[in-house]
């Protein structure tokens, strides 16, 4: 025991007497970095969330000896009071939250919330906290850090944000770092980034790291050893070299193989009018100026600059770059949703003033979006959500007509009756991520689209579900010849679905052409580095 810093045996953790966690054993040496990897629900998170007490109502048995220092004593964190444990969150052992903005107070500035870190388990006072905090944000590689830490966390971007976290958990220079997905909700070059700071502070610090994941080619890049976690089992464990050349269980085959695979029609452009072509399109927000003159004028601020692309039919476009790139910007002037200036028409017509000629282009258009679980009302039946776009563009149509239609919709998705009884009238809570994306893109292709735009389609979804809704839209693209127009900041996704691809940078396409020869020869510097970021 006295070379490992953790040691957990038989954790098992239930709620209500159901088991989430079912007899997990694992260790973690002085600074070694472990990553527990797992798809939605198998439990890695809440094993993490144990070992600090941070689940509630939950039914905890096993053990977590922890030993701080070499050859002193080990405490099991499972079996000490609330009172020392509070001792051991934040000093001993910190996190890092998924979501940066839900986990940071926004009531108080960046500097205020280290510095508070600073006073409770340093004992510093404020003066000294305040200059620790900026101390921290400085070490983190956050630019201008007395002005940052004086900053609200809204007024930060997402890897400031991220980063802000870091330094929070840093700051009592803890021995164990629990990272749970730390850069899910980043830009694939920040996570990198993000990798690159904590593999140094962790060098610098001697601390060991315990990161929770389901990326896998982060793994590649960050762990030592790697742990599998299935339905709150863990079933394989080993270095990282041994389990990705070797992997001996089922589920992490079936991990490992769950890269997007590229299944589409390389046929080149037919010749046809394009389903939407736009050039020289600009979209500007206006902003408000500082000072007084901001009170007789307004600023503008240039999203999406003298933008030119076309897509063919049965043709997909993607469009990649990081967040703030312009990217979601385009998508939303490409359906209409936002004004802008320039050509930009959709089967020849383009977006105007007039309703009711906007109206028949949104049937050509449709989209599917990110979040299914919040693109979908809760209050609304499977068959009142599929079929809303009939009543609003065949309000003719009878009911039963319009049921049948329905459920022809939801077969071409892979919704069946018989897989899922009682289908129509069930609710979106009551199926999974994969499947609520299923039911997104059934009520998107059932008014007959042209064109479906896709943003970020499967980046809220497990990497295997992932793999599964990109050979839905593949299928779906050959046998009925639609069009996307693809969103996405992710290069292995672009590679397996696009024909044609376009680079964003600060609302700029700074490259287009053929995927391939965008990806495989680029001749942009930022190309580059989005291409090897997700090597």
């Amino acid at each position: 025991m006295s070379a490992q810093l953790l040691q957990v045996q038989g954790l098992r953790v239930a709620f209500g007497g159901k088991e989430v966690v079912r007899g997990v054993d694992f260790t973690i040496a002085p600074g070694e970095k472990l990553a527990l990897v797992g798809e939605s629900g198998s439990g890695k998170t809440v094993t993490a969330l144990s070992l600090l007490g941070l689940v509630q109502n939950a039914e905890l048995t096993g053990s977590a000896r922890f030993a701080p220092e070499p050859g002193g004593a080990a405490r099991d964190l499972l079996a000490l009071p609330e009172r020392e444990l509070l001792a051991v969150r934040g000093r001993e052992i910190a996190m890092i939250f998924q979501e940066p903005m839900t986990a940071l107070n926004p009531l108080y500035t960046v500097g205020d919330q280290i510095a508070e870190v600073l006073q409770l388990k340093e004992g510093l006072n404020a003066r000294q906290a305040w200059q620790g905090a900026v101390a921290a944000l400085a070490s983190c590689g956050i630019p201008d850090p007395e002005r940052r830490a004086a900053a609200y966390p809204h007024q930060l971007s997402g890897g400031q944000r991220q980063r802000a976290m870091i330094a929070m958990a840093l700051s009592g220079r803890p021995r164990l770092l629990l990272a749970d997905e730390p850069t899910t909700a980043l830009d694939v070059t920040l996570r990198g980034q993000i990798l690159d700071l904590l593999t140094d502070v962790q060098q610098r610090n001697g601390m060991a790291i315990l990161l929770i994941t389901h990326d896998l080619n982060l793994v590649r890049k960050f762990a030592d050893r790697v742990a599998v976690m299935e339905n709150g089992h863990l079933v394989e464990q080993g270095t990282v070299a041994q389990v990705f050349s070797d992997p001996q269980h089922p589920y992490t085959r079936k991990l490992i193989d769950s890269r997007p695979e590229r299944d589409v029609a390389e046929a080149p452009s037919t010749g046809q009018a394009p389903v939407m072509r736009a050039s020289g399109l600009q979209v500007a927000y206006p902003v408000h100026l500082p000072g007084v003159r901001g009170w007789f004028r307004k600023g503008r601020f240039v999203a999406v600059r003298d933008a030119a692309f076309s897509i063919d039919p049965g043709r997909t476009l993607g469009v990649v770059g990081e967040s703030g790139s312009g990217k979601s910007t385009l998508a939303l002037a490409a359906l209409g949703l936002l004004p802008h200036s320039g050509d930009l028409d959709v089967v020849g017509t383009r977006w105007g003033p007039d309703a009711t000629k906007n109206k028949a282009i949104r049937r050509v258009v449709q989209v599917v979006f990110q979040d299914p679980f919040s693109s979908l009302s809760p209050r609304m039946t499977v068959e009142e959500i599929v079929g809303e776009g009939l009543l609003v563009h065949e309000p003719a149509l009878p009911q039963p007509a319009r049921r049948e239609r329905v459920v022809q919709a939801l077969a071409e998705v892979g919704l069946a009756e018989e897989q899922f009884p009682g289908l129509l009238q069930r609710y979106p809570h009551e199926f999974s991520g994969g499947q609520r994306q299923r039911l997104a893109i059934a009520r998107a292709l059932i008014v007959g689209p042209q064109l479906l735009v896709l943003d970020e389609p499967t980046s809220a979804l497990d990497v295997t579900i992932q793999k599964q809704v990109l050979r839905l839209l593949q299928r779906l693209q050959r046998e009925k010849g639609l069009s996307y127009l693809l969103i996405t900041h992710d290069v292995d996704v672009i590679r397996a679905m696009a024909h044609d691809v376009v680079v964003m940078k600060d609302g700029d396409i700074l490259e287009a052409g053929p995927v391939r020869e965008v990806l495989d020869a680029p001749r942009q510097e930022y190309t580059r580095v989005l291409v090897a970021a997700a090597a």
